[in-house]
């Protein structure tokens, strides 16, 4: 049992300083997150836009989900509750209230992600997942204005060395996200013939600049392909590893760092790079945070010279104590025990959740009854990324109106007259990852729902901004799919008409 015990704090461990820094990047994110969102407020969540609250209902809702975006099919509804979010997002990057903002951020994060489902992606999962395990970790106590108020004692200085249920959960929660994402990848593009990174390259909406340099060595993207498998597969098993855990430690975080900037310089992921170097920040070891926190405190120490200043010009007058009694059912109630079995039973049911994605009949399912918790706390988790193959049609968008002067335009060149030649960079007719995952879900046959209120917010919003002749009354979405073959070919071009309307 020693053994065990003393194993799972040397794997198991968090740094509090690297937890805090985690806590800034997972903020920052958020906020970035939020921010990003809100310029679709219309679009994206009232029922002005792409799908109204009863399409919501009747086609992606699940009866177990929370949202507070639903009540209203107002943007300026929409807009209070982001305002929110962001007070919550800021509070949490700068460490006020630290508890709180936290499982607000996270409440309302669900909230969202909740109230448009067709628009989100695996990063949204992890991003939610992170804020989860963090209303149980202790990332309050460094570099934030809840640690300025903190008592302090110099007799007996706070270890920065952390074990708990929490910390267990949060790694493996961050190293399971390779692996199952690997065991998901079964096609032979990723097992046999390595050609996955090929095909993904060939998929011009998401294609970025360097991207295309790699498309031309076949070589290397064969070599990287089984790379990425090796990498996610096996590389997290180093977390543990008890002996130099602080050295395999930094093996791991480095390799997917780098691992998530190759994949942001070659592919249009959005923001999942971002929340995925966020993911491993709270790993660092502390050796390393020893190094970063010597630096760190300079700016951070000034930092709280000034605030203190500042806070002594602002004081108020005023002086309010409140004390808040604990009841005596409460006293000699065992809070701490109760987190732990509630962290490791969340843990059980997300890790179960994760086989299940598998689809292989010798594990067990999930019980029907655990079902509900995982739904409505959102522990439910997909790392189907490009698995298990890589989709091989490829294509763009051609928004073909019709104007008053029966003159054709296309929606998406500013009004150009359209035609079946391919845009130069695709990746730039989306306005966001947002509207290109929504791009990416309209094709799919079950989601043929989602098409004419997409046809109908496209016409009012040309319609909106053009006046007299230049107004269309008719719309067709048109789909050029080009399906990518192997050795650079491709097959004849198809022209698919995906939805048509009028006002």
């Amino acid at each position: 049992m020693h053994l065990l015990q003393q194993y799972l704090h040397r794997v198991f461990y968090a740094d509090t300083r690297a937890l805090s820094l985690m806590r800034i990047w997972v903020a920052s994110v958020l906020l970035l997150d939020i921010l990003t969102r809100a310029t679709d407020l219309e679009a994206h969540y009232s029922n002005m836009g792409i799908l109204p609250l009863h399409t919501l209902h009747a086609n992606a809702w699940n009866q177990y989900y929370f949202s507070l975006h639903v009540l209203s099919g107002l943007w300026q509804f929409q807009a209070v509750l982001f305002a929110l979010a962001a007070a919550a997002a800021i509070s949490l990057l700068l460490g006020y209230k630290t508890r709180w903002a936290t499982v607000i951020s996270w409440l309302l994060l669900l909230s969202i992600q909740n109230r448009n489902p067709l628009i989100t992606q695996s990063g949204d999962s992890l991003l939610r997942m992170l804020l989860f395990w963090g209303m149980f970790l202790p990332w309050h106590r460094h570099y934030s204005l809840d640690a300025r108020k903190a008592p302090t004692s110099e007799n007996k200085p706070i270890s920065a060395v952390y074990f708990s249920a929490a910390t267990f959960a949060y790694l493996l929660q961050v190293a399971w996200v390779y692996v199952f994402t690997a065991l998901l990848k079964s096609g032979p593009e990723w097992t046999t013939t390595g050609t996955a990174l090929y095909y993904a390259l060939s998929i011009d909406q998401i294609l970025m600049p360097a991207g295309r340099v790699l498309y031309q060595y076949p070589g290397l993207m064969k070599f990287l392909t089984h790379a990425t498998m090796f990498v996610e597969l096996w590389l997290p098993f180093v977390l543990l590893i008890p002996w130099k855990n602080a050295w395999f430690r930094m093996v791991f975080i480095l390799a997917i760092i780098g691992l998530h900037i190759g994949i942001s310089l070659t592919l249009f992921v959005g923001l999942f790079y971002l929340i995925s170097i966020s993911a491993v920040i709270g790993l660092l070891p502390t050796p390393v945070m020893d190094f970063l926190d010597r630096r760190l405190w300079l700016g951070y120490a000034r930092i709280q010279r000034r605030w203190s200043v500042a806070t002594q010009q602002w004081k108020s007058p005023v002086t309010v104590q409140v004390q808040w009694t604990t009841p005596a059912w409460a006293r000699n109630f065992p809070i701490i025990a109760l987190r732990e079995v509630l962290v490791l039973t969340a843990l059980v049911i997300a890790f179960w959740w994760n086989v299940d994605t598998l689809n292989k009949p010798q594990y067990a399912k999930l019980p029907a009854s655990a079902q509900p918790v995982a739904l409505v706390l959102r522990l439910d988790q997909n790392w189907s990324m490009f698995a298990p193959n890589v989709f091989k049609d490829d294509g763009w968008y051609v928004l073909e109106g019709i104007n008053l002067k029966d003159k054709k335009v296309d929606l998406n060149q500013q009004g150009k007259e359209p035609d079946t030649v391919k845009p130069a960079s695709v990746v730039s007719l989306f306005k966001n990852d947002r509207w290109r995952k929504y791009s990416e879900n309209y094709l799919f046959v079950p989601n043929a729902y989602m098409r004419p209120y997409y046809c109908h917010y496209l016409m009012r919003r040309w319609n909106e901004t053009h006046a007299g002749q230049e107004k269309i009354d008719e719309l067709s979405i048109v789909y050029m799919k080009e399906t990518t073959l192997p050795d650079y070919q491709t097959k004849p071009l198809q022209r698919e008409v995906l939805c048509h309307c009028k006002p």
